[in-house]
């Protein structure tokens, strides 16, 4: 790694007009967050008081009107709730039953997010591996419902990539499934939830998760000849109800209509509070927002600060305001989106985009590196979905989003009944206020910015080079021919 001198370093970012961005000035708002960050005690505070927050539920309501007044009690006088309608999806009950040559037995599991208010299902089941498409080439699956793993299988030809679990469930549907079972990749028969939609609306065939141990006997079973059998009887609530992303923003100084959107998703699923999928990530943003006031930081560019509803239930809340930004023709005002999705302790930056300096980057980790060497400036210039940068990227938008390097053991509680407040660590979630404020200023108040937007065709170059054709056609979302 080159390191330039401070100099050099300090000529590479722009000046507010009363501070230079140098070290010193890292320092002091280092200084500052280290002793007042709220992050850790806000998510603990909503974690206890409001506990998981599904968009539609009255717990989503209190989410969203608990960051509200927060923004505001932080000086913001600009907030505003951006209301969408959404089919609101909550579980009912679900019971499974498995037939193996004649032995019943009744399996732990759990629904899926939007699968229907009312299924009634008996059929075989068909394994069907890791449940990509070319697992459907040699097995008919109509009128069948289909198990596959979450993830990949040991064994897994390399090069093989995984799909998301609401496109497993599309392929299924579009190959004639009547049902469809995931198994989970984590031990001890923890369950995992979901979206299974690809579009966010209701389907038609109930989705669920067993623990992998289940899953694993299940395709033992199978695969030595045995017919398995399944019985599922469901039942959840849907109906169009009222959503709201919570929007906080700071005027930039000299280039007002160039906006920045630092965002994080507030909704999760009810199993547990969701604390790392998302609190650690949106009440990090609710504290970058904090200290951006308690810091008196004023950009050259404007900074939006969002915290979305919907993103679990299909990218809900994101899709609705760039759908905005598009009818109201100001989507080419949004420069870049920096997204802090279950983002903890990050070491590094991705950054996607036209033209991407990864010199302007190089230099600001080190920059940062010498106010903590924890920090370490690792860079990449890549692309994935299902989170809210996605509507955004499908746009040409530049992405921004963090290296996290937090304990593995911490992911396996995703989705899952486990993911409570317990798994957060102070450190993690105030490293991420700490540097994310360093790095969203440093772009927001650049001379020139890192990247630009990317036309039509350089969008879809990009999605190509990082594989994501497929899953965007079976998503729907494939803009090009």
């Amino acid at each position: 790694m080159r390191y330039l001198s401070i100099l050099l370093i300090t000529t590479l970012f722009a000046c507010s007009p009363s501070e230079e961005v140098s070290v010193k000035f890292f320092q002091k708002l280092d200084k500052e967050i280290t002793a007042n960050s709220k992050a850790y005690a806000t998510l603990e505070e909503a974690s206890t008081t409001i506990g998981h927050r599904l968009t539609g539920s009255e717990n989503g309501a209190k989410a969203e009107e608990y960051v509200f007044k927060k923004l505001k009690s932080y000086g913001f006088e600009d907030v505003q709730y951006q209301e969408f309608e959404v089919d609101a999806w909550s579980r009912g009950s679900v019971q499974l039953t498995v037939n193996i040559d004649g032995e019943v037995s009744t399996l732990p599991v759990v629904s899926l997010g939007m699968s229907p208010e009312h299924a009634l299902v008996a059929a075989d089941i068909a394994f069907l591996g890791n449940g990509l498409a070319e697992d459907y080439d040699s097995v008919d699956v109509t009128g069948k419902v289909v198990l596959a793993y979450i993830s990949l299988l040991p064994g897994t030809k390399e090069g093989k990539h995984n799909l998301h679990r609401s496109e497993k469930t599309a392929l299924a549907i579009d190959h004639g499934a009547i049902g469809v079972i995931l198994f989970n990749q984590v031990e001890g028969g923890v369950l995992l939830t979901g979206t299974a939609s690809v579009t966010g609306k209701i389907l038609d065939i109930p989705a669920m998760c067993i623990g992998l141990e289940d899953g694993m006997m299940l395709k033992e079973q199978i695969e030595n000849g045995k017919n398995v059998k399944a019985a599922i009887n469901m039942t959840n609530v849907s109906g169009p109800i009222k959503a709201r992303n919570i929007i906080a923003t700071l005027q930039g100084t000299e280039l007002p209509t160039e906006k920045i959107v630092l965002g994080g998703h507030l909704d999760s699923w009810d199993l547990a509070t969701g604390a790392i999928d998302n609190g650690i990530g949106s009440f990090s943003v609710l504290d970058i927002a904090r200290s951006f006031k308690a810091n008196k930081l004023q950009p050259k560019r404007t900074v939006k600060f969002v915290l979305f509803m919907g993103e679990e239930q299909g990218l809900l809340g994101s899709k609705y305001l760039v759908s905005q930004a598009i009818e109201n023709g100001n989507i080419a005002n949004i420069k870049a989106m920096m997204n802090l999705d279950m983002t903890g302790n990050p070491i590094g930056i991705n950054a996607s985009g036209k033209d991407v300096d990864s010199l302007f980057f190089q230099q600001l980790g080190e920059h940062i590196q010498q106010v903590d060497s924890s920090y370490q400036n690792k860079f990449s210039s890549r692309a994935g979905l299902h989170s809210d940068h996605q509507p955004f990227m499908l746009e040409g938008v530049p992405i921004v989003s963090l290296h996290s390097n937090m304990e593995r053991s911490i992911y396996n509680c995703y989705h899952a009944d486990c993911d409570d407040f317990g798994l957060v660590k102070q450190v993690d979630i105030t490293n991420n206020v700490r540097f994310g404020t360093m790095i969203l200023y440093s772009v927001a108040n650049a001379e020139t910015l890192p990247f630009a937007r990317m036309n039509s065709e350089q969008t879809k170059a990009f999605m190509i080079e990082n594989d994501l054709e497929e899953k965007l056609r079976i998503g729907g979302d494939w803009k090009w021919e």
